[in-house]
């Protein structure tokens, strides 16, 4: 199965996906199923509650913008969504050197959660 990667613009405010069936009935390109999704999310839609919490190694942000910056992000960040909103608990050191880079987007694996699965989270 292939995944689905949707690149959003900087400015995005709303969008809309559309799937058609296949012969067998079954969406074709989309899988519709409760599992993450790969998008390439803008760095400032991704909330990052932990931030203040830990410190980055500044010699692996460096290792990764230069891979980054070569051969682009081999292993995308998971993302918690829950109601529109997008949390990042991991991936700092990939966050920070997007950051660095001056890019827009990461791609991002990412699963729906309740706000409970967000307070879990954040204990």
């Amino acid at each position: 199965m292939a995944n689905l990667v949707l690149n959003f613009p900087n400015n995005l405010r709303s969008f809309s996906v559309s799937a058609s069936a296949s012969s067998n009935g079954s969406p074709s390109g989309v899988h519709q199923s409760k599992g993450p999704v790969i998008l390439e999310l803008p760095l400032d839609r991704i909330r990052r509650p932990l931030m203040r919490t830990r410190a980055n190694d500044p010699q692996k942000v460096k290792e990764l913008m230069d891979s980054i910056s070569e051969i682009g992000l081999q292993v995308p960040i998971d993302v918690l969504e829950v109601d529109g909103e997008y949390y990042g608990f991991s991936g700092c050191h990939r966050y920070e050197a997007h950051q660095q880079l001056g890019l827009p987007t990461i791609r991002c694996k990412v699963r729906r959660g309740t706000k409970e699965t967000l307070r879990h989270h954040l204990r």
